[in-house]
């Protein structure tokens, strides 16, 4: 219902109420309200923090190993060895489009399987009722507080007597699902996916994974796009367990990027070339994804 026009409030209220209506329409609320100039302010900076650092790296990329030994702070505008040193790396000895395939194929099936678990998981730890539901949940989130790096030996072990060293699915394995993931996609589908809907499914006869299918998964669309993303981004820089269980010879991106550096020297122009390049996927896929991530927050939002 739409609000009374002022002539309305002034006829029936007096010109007291009708001047606080215009007041509180003046002020803006809700959908009307335009921000400020604070606002537009505290965002630029917000954005200026965020881009700096990339800015700074493609600085140091478009430079040489001798401008950046004598000044290491570059001027604010690009110098032009950016394509030479872009060239040195894809022509360097460290596999960069090897490195490249593998990462893109580490990434995104981590991603996808990451969400397709999570979602199976949450979905059955929000609607399901079964004996030990919560503790198993308890267990799962409790997993979050263990150190990555005491399960790396045991970790090495396994994959070393599956003869897994050296091969992607030592790397894909044990990223195919998060406990955060679990925990992320239960809270979402609790309140996001009414009993109704479940009950009314199984209703007209469709069995628990065609529920799941039809249902359950494209209400969580929301939830399941961003943890994708920010699955396929912690995948795409993870260094640390793909360096020691690839190592060089069958690497993904960042650990090839980490053999660009020499013994006792390191060309900083070259290894941001080689920074700045592994990070243009990610811009590119965030450009792309950016705004259906959103659409999907804010549908979510409206039909939540």
């Amino acid at each position: 219902m739409s609000a009374p026009s002022l002539p309305y409030v002034r006829q029936t209220a007096g010109a007291g109420a009708a001047r606080a209506a215009a007041r509180r329409r003046g002020s803006g609320h809700g959908s009307e309200r335009r921000p400020g100039w604070v606002t537009y302010l505290l965002l630029t900076l917000a954005l200026a923090v965020f881009v700096l650092p990339i800015y700074y790296a493609f600085l140091l990329a478009s430079s040489d190993a001798q401008t950046i030994a004598q000044n290491p702070i570059p001027g604010l505008l690009p110098e032009g060895n950016f394509l030479a040193n872009v060239e040195r790396v894809l022509e360097s000895d460290i596999g960069f489009w090897k490195a490249l395939t593998n990462s893109v194929i580490v990434a995104t099936v981590t991603a996808a399987s990451t969400v397709l678990f999570s979602t199976l998981a949450g979905f059955s730890f929000s609607k399901l009722r079964f004996r030990g539901r919560k503790g198993l949940l308890l267990f799962v989130i409790a997993t979050t507080a263990v150190p990555t790096q005491l399960g790396i030996i045991p970790l090495f072990i396994v994959m070393s007597q599956l003869g897994w060293i050296g091969q992607l699915q030592a790397v894909i394995v044990p990223g195919l699902v998060t406990a955060f993931g679990v925990f992320w996609m239960t809270q979402y589908l609790e309140s996001a996916l009414p009993y109704e809907l479940i009950e009314a499914a199984r209703v007209d006869g469709a069995s628990m994974i065609r529920t799941f299918w039809s249902v359950a998964l494209p209400a969580a669309r929301p939830a399941a796009v961003m943890l994708g993303l920010f699955t396929f981004v912690a995948s795409w820089t993870n260094f640390f367990w793909p360096f020691i269980v690839l190592g060089s010879t069958n690497p993904t991106l960042p650990v090839a990027l980490q053999l660009l550096q020499a013994s006792y020297f390191k060309d900083m122009s070259l290894i941001m070339a080689g920074v700045v390049l592994s990070t243009i996927p990610l811009l590119v896929l965030f450009a792309v994804a950016g705004r259906q991530l959103v659409a999907g927050i804010m549908a979510g939002a409206v039909k939540g």
